[in-house]
């Protein structure tokens, strides 16, 4: 008998959404509602303003889910590849956002991507917004690692929406808490580090990291913080 798939919450939760709910899909949301279209502003300005895209740009980004943020971004510089595990999402991206060669989006693991795709010559940048939490710690490892040895363009990575473990109060308050949940892929954050600790990781796979906050007014900034990770000089 087959084990269960883990992230199968992730592969199937965004069925439940209509077929349009672009945010509600990757819960984005604020009580089971899609956030606004200032929430969604505030993310493509703060990786803009991190990333810098050019028209010369060429985006690569890991966990792009259904393409809605990742349109966006493409439309800043030349395009791109989105890659995301779930074969739902990226038929979403498909049908709506794809503008074959330029944007593109195919179905894979990001960690193996990274690790195994001959094509990494042409991307300048790279992004993981919202997904690096959702990775088991050997695979996020694996992405940051092979990015950075894989892919001698990429001078600039961007990770953004990362849990903040000295700020899991903010999050648990009034909620139960599961001893152990903080290092779990699966749950409803997934892993939360400190930012010392994402750093320390960043490190061991040749990055240098800077560590910034969203507004106040962003729906995630309680409990929540961004990376952005440049070659680290040996």
């Amino acid at each position: 008998m087959s084990s269960p798939d883990p992230f199968s919450f992730y592969k199937e939760y965004p069925k439940t959404r209509p077929e349009t709910d672009f945010w509600g899909q990757v819960t984005r949301t604020i009580n089971n509602q899609a956030v606004g279209e200032d929430q969604i502003a505030q993310i493509v300005g703060a990786i803009q303003d991190h990333l810098q895209l050019t028209p010369g740009d060429v985006l690569l980004d890991l966990g792009c889910g259904n393409g809605a943020l990742t349109d966006r971004l493409f439309s800043k510089c030349c395009g791109g590849l989105g890659v995301d595990f779930s074969e739902y999402l990226i038929g979403i991206a498909h049908k709506y956002f794809q503008q074959l060669p330029d944007r593109t989006y195919i179905v894979g693991d990001a960690a193996d991507f990274v690790s195994t795709t001959p094509d990494t010559q042409r991307f300048t940048k790279a992004l993981c917004y919202g997904a690096l939490q959702y990775m088991p710690a050997d695979s996020a490892r694996m992405l940051l690692s092979s990015l950075r040895q894989r892919f001698p363009q990429v001078g600039t990575f961007f990770i953004g929406n990362l849990p903040d473990k000295e700020k899991m109060h903010e999050f648990f308050k009034g909620r139960d808490y599961q001893p152990g949940v903080e290092n779990d892929p699966c749950s409803q954050i997934g892993i939360w580090r400190t930012e010392g600790e994402f750093k320390a990781l960043a490190a061991e796979c040749g990055w240098a990291v800077t560590c910034s906050h969203m507004p106040k007014d962003f729906f995630g900034a309680r409990y929540r913080f961004d990376a952005l990770l440049k070659p680290l000089l040996r």
